[in-house]
């Protein structure tokens, strides 16, 4: 299943009203593993040249759009009660317990 119908199903989203902005949170999240996966190098090229997230990395990918779609309109949130409704958040930004799941690429400075 494409990443794309993944993120639809878990959201429960049937429609593709909301197509673009799930497509950007997917970029956003496989960027964010990119960025945590290689620190101090360039970020591995496909064919056409397009930044290339390994498969093992699929589910965090979906995982981490979840997160960022469900977050929209409480960005950076620490604290919310409101009636039985408690809300916070480990970061403004996507939170280290999703991030751990990343094994950075180093290699040896010659």
């Amino acid at each position: 299943m494409a990443q794309l119908e993944r993120l639809k199903t878990q959201l429960e989203i049937d429609n593709s009203d909301e197509d673009m902005l799930l497509l950007d949170l997917l970029e956003s999240a496989k960027y964010a593993i990119l960025s945590r996966r290689y620190p101090y190098e360039d970020f591995p090229l496909n064919e056409e040249g397009q930044a290339m997230l390994e498969s093992r990395y699929y589910d965090l990918q979906v995982r981490i759009a979840v997160f960022l779609y469900n977050k929209m309109g409480v960005e950076g949130q620490t604290s919310h009660s409101e009636n039985t409704i408690s809300r916070s958040y480990e970061t403004g930004d996507i939170p280290e317990s999703l991030l751990k799941n990343v094994t950075p690429f180093v290699g040896v400075i010659f």
